[in-house]
């Protein structure tokens, strides 16, 4: 791990814009869910484009991405969700379906100029959750693990720090990990709430989605 910088967990998560939209599913499977997660960067888009799809630098900031990286391609995300490249508009938006233990959902991925040297990067994911998943964990299950994604963005690029892949796992069981585990489910428990799920039953997703990314479950 190489770091220049200092990583400020707080300050990290209250940089990323989270929003929740919990709509009636279609399939029975359960609520449809749109995550919605967002922060600006210190980077131009054209870069920015470089860092989310370059198989050589995602490994840098998030995972290793195997496959074909083009319209109607597959890919894999090792030992995560695999899927097709739907839609591809370089350098500003991609769209891809996000397969992952039985379930399918889907991610867009845009990226806008905000300014000189400046630009946004955008996650939309969305997707019928089970009732049962969606009651004990929330929308945490997958935010916490799109924030740390998100984060690690921003420490790669702003920071010049890497976390190896293989590091993964155990920063988040780290002293900073639990922090920043801990913070992200709390905000997303926020989210919910403001989305219009009671507040007891979105703290009670809270804790036990920072319980499981802690390893304690």
């Amino acid at each position: 791990m190489t770091t220049n910088k200092t990583f400020h967990v707080a300050k990290e998560l209250d940089a990323i814009d989270r929003s929740v939209t919990i709509g009636q599913g279609e399939a029975g499977i359960g609520p449809a869910v749109v995550q919605r997660i967002s922060r600006v960067y210190v980077t131009t888009v054209d870069d920015l484009w470089d860092a989310v799809t370059n198989p050589e630098r995602l490994p840098r900031w998030f995972a290793e991405v195997d496959g074909d990286l083009q319209l109607g391609g597959r890919y894999q995300v090792k030992n995560n969700a695999g899927g097709t490249i739907e839609r591809c508009e370089a350098p500003h938006l991609f769209e891809a379906s996000w397969e992952f233990g039985g379930g399918v959902s889907w991610i867009l991925v845009t990226i806008a100029g905000e300014g000189a040297d400046r630009a946004r990067l955008t996650l939309e994911h969305r997707g019928e959750i089970p009732d049962e998943f969606w009651t004990q964990y929330g929308p945490g299950a997958t935010g916490v693990g799109w924030d740390a994604g998100f984060a690690g963005l921003a420490a790669y690029l702003e920071l010049g720090r890497e976390i190896p892949v293989e590091d993964g796992e155990a920063w988040f069981v780290s002293d900073e990990g639990k922090s920043f585990t801990a913070g992200s489910s709390s905000r997303w428990a926020d989210a919910a709430i403001a989305a219009g799920t009671p507040e007891s039953d979105a703290r009670a997703a809270e804790v036990a989605t920072t319980a499981f990314y802690r390893g304690e479950s």
